[in-house]
């Protein structure tokens, strides 16, 4: 029989074990190795079924409970745990240790998080970063309060049919039965935040918390009684649904978030956010609720609009225009204005915000990550080489700028240690530094404490990487199984399963998203010569692959099912396998017991790729396409680069055809060789030291901790100093000055240029006199700057490397109203160089030149004239 009802009965515990319930409710547990054995030693059985605090006390036995009630050690250990987390919560850290001004607080906005397996809220590598940015902001008490969304059915379960193709699942996910408490008013009533809509409808969202340490999640749920049916389901899947859907997902997240916020500051003291960070485009709207905030105090739209982008930071993670949200116009038009949401906002502002106004581009969308550009002062990628590919691919919102000159920056993705380091790999760390010191080294990282990696035995690293393996072996296996038998298969066909993989073959690891550019299936490019390095008599290797297709992507689910269709030939079956379901829990056992982390997308479409940091972390090798992080930190000490052929005239067929025999051809000559080559000591020592240097040398750069100091000193301490400047007052002025700035340009011109040298040669260190001409439609010399930009030139006369110099004014304009300009150039490079002059507008309330996106430079007459170039 089916219940009419559902309820969730929470446990009551003895009073003695009051403090698990504290323990149970934040997140912390979920990388604090001491919490997890607390609730381990509750019930064994139980913890490993469950995997989470909240149900493993909802399901343990009142007997178990009163025994341990009892239990004298058990209190005591009980004890130390409460008091280590109410150190960790209270105590300063890194960010109170600071003297710079800091943000009082950061509001941190993500459609998704991946903080733990127990709360699935999370896609794949956009919702981990964003679960590992918070955890790290916690471990450094920075006071970070998360924003996302509560997804009734979170991302889907996969599994697989008999033939290999993907299936999906939506479990439904009840809040009262995770980790989460539901936020209230003083009078005990639900907190909630409303959003208007066409037709006089609303959408209501009730706000969870989850306690991630030190940092408030709050997870927005519209799954309410008081909502229509389609505005309950605006919250049920994450990435799912039309056009209209995810819209009102996105705005949910971004104007309810941001009222979210308000009402739990106002609840609980905490401080207001001074900065506001969005991962990714989906909360852009964020900004327009700030707006309108900023509108009720009596500001006007261009005013409130520089106070809301002096305080926020923009991340995009995405390389390729195809991955921006974009709506159509006139669906975004129909939910603002008078009838809707934000009524006190003009339509026609909230679309020009989103017009993609560019060459290309494509006048009736919206584009979420453009809104979300123009809605932020600061902006950044999140790999060096994808800043570059970000730079290139939205010049087109700053014309007349180089793309290395475009106004966003790169601060390179980090993943949580503690989250993602095995526990075999942390004992060996306190064994050889101490507990205390290796929990600061995975959380804050500096060089001193990796150094000591140098200083364990050889041995001791071989002997773990082992034991690694061989778990790694036991649980492919036991998911094997259970996936084999989701296909359909009984127990008496599945005997051969217990022969698959061996703890003494070479280990490679490949799990992530599976859109075609990530090339799922580039190793099955030549199955012959894989079929040999699988069943190679001496030097064997072995993999395990994992991944999800989206589900609307049959594409995707094709490349699955080709290589299932691989994996399940009898021939090599015991060397591949494909486990579907691939999520935190499968992830944290995976990375470790790899000897090898393979990466081979299509470059530079990999934004960042933190799979194989999180491999490298646990002493892992990667074996990448020099592609998002490892093109940044790249070394043969410690890994492999698969060379690429990503030439213009090379076709994609062809190129994948060169880059997987390259692949083998590491595989072959290189990498089996050496791990399965012995020193005197009957060790791999080429092996073991490439793994020394991976933990030694990538360790302090991998790590989140480091990301989260960079943002905080790079973007949110810039950003709450830009905030603070920004009154009322500053704010009008800066609108009515940029407006002023923008009705003069077109009179703005570079009208002569001379230089004390004629020559088409100079020597090395000499100095040019330059005295430029310019026209300033209007402004003033404050209002702008004349820069002398000089470098190397290439082939065409484009300056590369450019370096820029700012020109004063002499004396006042002439008859006509023209400026003079003079100021030295040095040569201080030798070969083919080259300077030109532009105008830049100037304010102290800019973060960057190119702010405005206007920059006026010579005419072709003018450039004729000066002799540009010295060779």
């Amino acid at each position: 029989m089916k219940a009419i009802r559902r309820f969730t009965v929470r446990p009551v515990l003895p009073e003695p074990l009051r403090p698990l319930s504290d323990l149970a409710r934040n997140l912390r547990w979920s990388w604090h190795a001491g919490t997890r054995d607390l609730f381990r030693s509750v019930d064994p059985e139980r913890w490993a079924a469950a995997g989470d605090p909240v149900r493993l006390l909802g399901s343990v036995a009142a007997e178990r409970l009163t025994e341990l009630a009892d239990d004298r050690d058990f209190l005591d250990r009980l004890d130390t745990a409460a008091a280590d987390l109410d150190a960790y919560m209270t105590g300063d850290r890194w960010y109170q240790e600071q003297t710079d001004r800091l943000p009082a607080a950061v509001a941190y906005f993500s459609p998704e998080f991946g903080i733990t397996a127990a709360l699935p809220q999370y896609s794949g590598g956009l919702g981990i970063l964003a679960g590992d940015h918070l955890k790290a902001a916690s471990d450094l008490g920075v006071p970070l309060i998360g924003v996302g969304l509560l997804y009734r059915h979170g991302y889907f379960r996969q599994s697989l049919s008999r033939d290999g193709w993907q299936q999906e699942h939506y479990p439904v996910l009840d809040p009262n039965e995770l980790p989460l408490d539901q936020l209230e008013e003083p009078d005990g009533t639900p907190a909630q935040v409303t959003l208007a809509l066409p037709g006089d409808r609303s959408l209501r969202a009730r706000i969870w918390l989850a306690q991630v340490g030190r940092i408030p999640l709050l997870l927005l749920d519209s799954d309410v009684e008081e909502n229509g049916l389609g505005e309950r389901g605006v919250t049920d899947r994450l990435y799912g649904g039309g056009s209209e859907h995810r819209l009102l997902q996105e705005m949910l997240l971004g104007i309810g978030g941001v009222r979210a916020v308000r009402t739990y500051c106002a609840l609980t003291g905490h401080a207001a956010p001074e900065v506001f960070h969005t991962n990714e485009g989906h909360a852009g709207f964020l900004g327009l609720e700030r707006i309108a905030e900023l509108r009720a105090d009596g500001l006007d739209f261009d005013a409130a609009l520089e106070a809301v982008r002096a305080g926020t930071v923009f991340t995009t993670h995405t390389p390729v225009p195809a991955g921006i949200d974009r709506f159509d116009r006139e669906l975004v038009a129909r939910h603002f204005g008078p009838h809707a949401e934000l009524p006190h906002i003009e339509v026609d502002r909230v679309l020009k915000l989103g017009t993609e106004s560019y060459p290309g581009g494509e006048p009736g969308l919206f584009n979420m990550a453009v809104m979300g550009l123009r809605l932020a002062q600061r902006a950044n990628g999140v790999s060096l080489l994808h800043g570059n590919v970000s730079r290139e691919m939205f010049a087109g919102l700053w014309p007349g700028f180089d793309p290395e000159e475009v106004p966003i920056t790169s601060v390179t993705n980090g993943v949580h240690a503690p989250t993602w380091v095995a526990p075999e790999v942390f004992r060996l760390g306190a064994r050889q530094i101490g507990a205390q010191r290796t929990e600061e080294a995975l959380s804050v990282g500096d060089s001193d404490r990796w150094d000591s990696v140098a200083d364990i035995a050889d041995r001791d690293i071989w002997e773990l990487r082992r034991s690694l393996r061989e778990l790694l072996v036991l649980e492919v296996r036991e998911r094997l199984r259970a996936s084999w038998r989701q296909r359909g298969a009984g127990t008496a066909e599945l005997g051969w399963i217990d022969g698959v993989l061996d703890p003494d073959v070479l280990t490679i690891g490949f799990a992530r998203r599976v859109p075609s550019y990530k090339r799922l299936t580039l190793m099955l490019r030549d199955r012959d010569r894989l079929t040999d390095l699988l069943l190679h008599p001496e030097r064997p290797v072995q993999i395990v692959v994992a991944g999800k297709a989206h589900p609307a992507d049959d594409g995707g689910k094709r490349l699955i099912q080709e290589l299932v269709r691989f994996a399940d030939d009898p021939r090599v079956r015991h060397r591949i396998v494909f486990l579907p379901d691939y999520g935190m829990a499968m992830a944290q056992k995976l990375y470790p017991g790899c000897d090898i982390w393979l990466n081979n997308p299509l470059r530079p479409l990999e934004a960042c790729g933190t799979s194989g940091m999180k491999a490298a972390l646990n002493g892992c090798l990667n074996l990448s396409v020099l592609d998002g992080w490892w093109d940044e930190w790249f070394q043969p000490d410690f890994g492999w680069a698969i060379p690429t052929a990503d030439g213009a005239g090379t076709d994609p067929d062809r190129r994948d055809a060169i880059e997987a025999a390259a692949l083998y051809d590491l595989l072959e000559q290189r990498i089996t060789p050496c791990f399965y080559g012995r020193g005197q000591g009957g060790l791999p020592d080429r092996w073991i030291e490439m793994v020394r240097r991976t933990l030694s040398l990538l360790g302090p750069k991998v790590l989140a901790g480091r990301m989260v100091r960079e943002y905080v000193e790079r973007l949110y301490v810039p950003a709450a100093h830009a905030h603070r400047a920004m009154d009322a007052d500053a704010a009008r002025a800066l609108a009515k000055w940029k407006a002023r700035v923008r009705a003069a340009w077109h009179g703005v011109a570079v009208d002569h240029v001379e230089t004390s040298v004629t020559a088409a040669t100079a020597e090395l260190g000499s100095t040019l006199a330059l005295r430029v001409r310019v026209g300033l439609g209007g402004l003033k010399p404050e209002d702008v700057e004349v820069q002398a930009v000089s470098g190397r030139v290439d082939g065409e006369d484009r300056i590369t490397g450019a370096t820029s110099v700012p020109l004063k004014p002499v004396g006042a304009p002439d008859a006509e109203g023209r400026w003079v300009y003079e100021g030295p150039l040095a040569l201080d490079r030798t070969g083919p160089f080259g300077y030109t002059v532009r105008i830049l507008p100037s304010h102290r309330l800019l973060a960057s030149g190119a702010e405005l996106g206007l920059v006026a430079v010579p005419s072709e007459d003018v450039v004729e004239a000066a002799g540009l170039l010295m060779r």
